[in-house]
């Protein structure tokens, strides 16, 4: 049936907005409390080092769990993990937003990671599951454009709070949110009976995976900071290194409840789109970091005139995201991914060109092409890989997906923040440094285009290629 049959009526739409607004306050919680950590420093009289803590530690729980979240979602329902997740969320966000330490307030972000984790696949899994199979890039495309949307606003909303009210309130205005969500997904999504004979979870597989990502993790976010030499950091990477591979081995004997079981690592399609965001993923994290960077640094911007630079890309982020899951029910997977790819690598390697001299004028064009790359390739390439699988995997794929985005983003990060600081400390020596970490990011956007040309969504249709050609000659 085609796209323009499939009509979404009225709960499914509502549905819709429930899911996005779960989405909105993940993303959102991502970037907002990234202006108010000077506040929370002087309120909470603490430091830099132990501040950052309070974002670090809500990025590396979520990232760490949220492959078992997916799981979890996939054997006991998608719509009670999501309610448990939010459930969790918001209760720490309250707390959070009463603490009266910043040790409290690391320990309340923590635990909103794990609703976190838990929220993201449930939802990602309810959204292809209410929506028909030929709207499905519809699906990918709200996910992920909402989510470029609570990101990109993050900042600002941060901002406005933190200065009119106080930081507190950032995390405060999590609870209605949650809570509208919640009503919403009660009344108005139906999910069906979970077909799964065996609700075991795998524990070895989680604490194996768990231990393994951690000690990466950590290895990289402190390695830029003490140096990849340092004797702490090697055995973190060597622990960690050990525990993955007790992990491939743990799953091999884990069978069909495996938390990562066979059939899914031997799906090509879906192992080739995780390669191409892990290796994807240097590049939109390299970007949120080093951009606002070069604005502090070298502009002479505030904190929140950092975050609002950034516009130009997330804005398009989200924007594109939209488009992108209308363009995948047309043109398809292969197409749609390799473009995003394309985009993405193009526009990094037009913000490594930047110097000591460049204005924000001049950056605009690279983060518009940046955010184009971003749209298209995140949602298509989120939606090839969880409907390559059994609809019974979807939000165990979207956990896994990212995983890979997190994971990679760590390890480019890692690669980029070792890139900058051998450059030096000067304003030329950061931009040199941004610059050439740029480069290698694009790079890596080659890598990743290859990636997908070859192996992500299958080939490109003869129907497919006729459209195109038909689109070519009615343009010209």
């Amino acid at each position: 049936m085609s796209a323009t049959h499939d009509k979404l009526d009225r709960g499914t739409i509502l549905a819709l907005v429930a899911m996005a607004l779960g989405v909105f306050v993940i993303a959102n919680d991502f970037t907002a409390l990234s202006v108010a950590i000077p506040r929370v420093e002087k309120d909470l009289g603490t430091d830099l080092t132990t501040a950052q803590w309070v974002i670090n530690g809500y990025a590396l729980v979520f990232g760490v769990l949220i492959v078992t979240g997916g799981k979890l979602a996939d054997l006991f329902g998608r719509k009670r993990i999501f309610m448990i997740g939010s459930a969790i969320f918001a209760a720490f966000s309250v707390l959070g937003g009463f603490s009266p330490n910043v040790e409290v307030l690391i320990g309340c972000r923590m635990a909103m990671g794990i609703g976190g984790a838990m929220m993201w696949p449930a939802v990602l899994g309810m959204t292809y599951a209410i929506v028909p199979d030929s709207r499905a890039g519809l699906a990918g495309g709200l996910i992920l454009g909402v989510a470029g949307f609570g990101n990109a606003v993050g900042p600002m909303i941060g901002g406005l709070l933190t200065d009119e009210l106080s930081w507190r309130w950032v995390f405060f205005v999590n609870l209605p949110i949650a809570l509208f969500a919640m009503y919403v997904t009660q009344r108005e999504v139906t999910e069906a009976q979970v077909a799964v004979s065996d609700r075991r979870l795998d524990y070895p597989g989680v604490a194996t995976l768990t231990l393994g990502v951690v000690s990466l993790l950590l290895a990289l976010d402190n390695g830029s900071d003490v140096g990849f030499t340092d004797p702490a950091i090697l055995a973190l990477f060597g622990f960690g290194a050990v525990m993955l591979a007790a992990f491939a081995m743990v799953e091999s004997r884990q069978g069909d409840h495996a938390l990562v079981p066979r059939d899914v690592l031997k799906n090509r399609i879906f192992t080739a789109a995780s390669v191409s965001v892990l290796l994807m993923s240097a590049i939109f994290f390299s970007a949120l970091l080093y951009l606002p960077q070069f604005f502090t640094a070298v502009l002479g911007y505030s904190a929140l005139e950092s975050g609002a630079g950034l516009l130009p890309m997330m804005g398009v982020f989200a924007a594109t995201s939209f488009i992108a899951g209308s363009l995948y029910e047309r043109l398809g997977a292969k197409l749609i991914v390799s473009v995003g790819a394309g985009f993405l690598g193009a526009g990094m390697l037009i913000l490594s060109f930047l110097d000591v001299d460049s204005s924000y004028a001049s950056l605009v064009p690279g983060m518009l092409v940046l955010g184009i790359g971003v749209g298209l390739f995140y949602s298509s390439v989120t939606t090839s890989a969880v409907t390559a699988l059994d609809p019974s995997r979807a939000s165990l794929a979207g956990g896994i997906v990212y995983m890979c985005q997190i994971a990679g983003g760590a390890i480019g990060l890692g690669l980029n923040t070792a890139i900058v600081v051998a450059s030096g400390t000067s304003k030329a020596d950061l931009t040199t440094g941004i610059g050439n970490a740029f480069k290698v990011d694009a790079a890596l956007a080659a890598v990743g285009l290859v990636v997908a040309l070859l192996f992500v969504g299958g080939t490109l249709s003869r129907e497919t290629r006729l459209q195109l050609r038909g689109h070519h000659r009615a343009h010209a």
